[in-house]
């Protein structure tokens, strides 16, 4: 008898100390769960789910040391978004960011680097051959420019709505950094503002004296015609 509570003594101590010590265990996994979450959340912008400039930064240097040539680096600018803020409120404007966000990432894949760079600018960085660029970037535009729904003083309309956009590849440009293919992107999508099509880049645009592209880019670009 004395042998069988000593067993179940030893047992139960054995257990309490397991039990105990998986106490702080269990409260560092939840903790460091928490954390995890809150550093997911903190890379993404909390309106339209995309990456923050950093985190869209950190993605895409990855993806163009590792595909180089068939990457594209696509900036896309919101076209009249002002006038929609003005006209609808900002509640409006931020339908139009998060509906722009939405289409971006099913035109782009989930093997893509998609951002928000602040406002209603974005940044798509993707693997895309240079025989399917002119259709998918005639993709893209019309996808832009579909109208988007919005609650407006009780009633629902549809808004056009429209985007610019540019892009720069690494065979073209002769280099794979990514400050230096926006550079061309953004110049090159300043010098087919409110077009309707897309722009690509030559070589000549990382030249462009520009601050996010807002100097006047130079004439005779390469253009996508968009499709009728």
């Amino acid at each position: 008898m004395d042998s069988v509570l000593r067993t179940h003594t030893r047992i139960g101590q054995r257990t309490l100390l397991l039990t105990t010590a998986a106490v702080p265990l269990a409260g560092w996994t939840i903790h460091a769960l928490a954390l995890h979450r809150r550093l997911a959340a903190s890379r993404k912008d909390p309106l339209t789910g995309l990456l923050r400039r950093d985190a869209y930064t950190h993605r895409a240097r990855r993806l163009l040391a590792r595909h180089g040539d068939d990457m594209i680096v696509v900036l896309v600018d919101q076209d009249h978004f002002k006038t929609i803020n003005d006209g609808f409120g900002h509640a409006a404007g931020d339908t139009v960011l998060t509906a722009t966000a939405a289409r971006l990432t099913a035109w782009a894949g989930p093997r893509a680097a998609i951002g928000r760079l602040g406002g209603d600018e974005f940044a798509v960085v993707l693997e895309l051959p240079a025989d399917q660029r002119a259709q998918r970037l005639e993709q893209l535009v019309r996808m832009l420019r579909t109208p988007v729904r919005l609650d407006a003083d009780g009633r629902t309309i549809d808004v056009d709505v429209a985007a610019s956009v540019g892009a720069a590849t690494p065979d073209t440009i002769g280099s794979r950094d990514l400050t230096l293919l926006q550079r061309a992107a953004d110049a090159a999508l300043y010098d087919g503002k409110h077009s309707g099509r897309a722009h690509l880049a030559a070589k000549d645009h990382t030249a462009v004296p520009s601050v996010n592209g807002r100097r006047a880019g130079r004439p005779g670009t390469a253009v996508w015609k968009q499709a009728a």
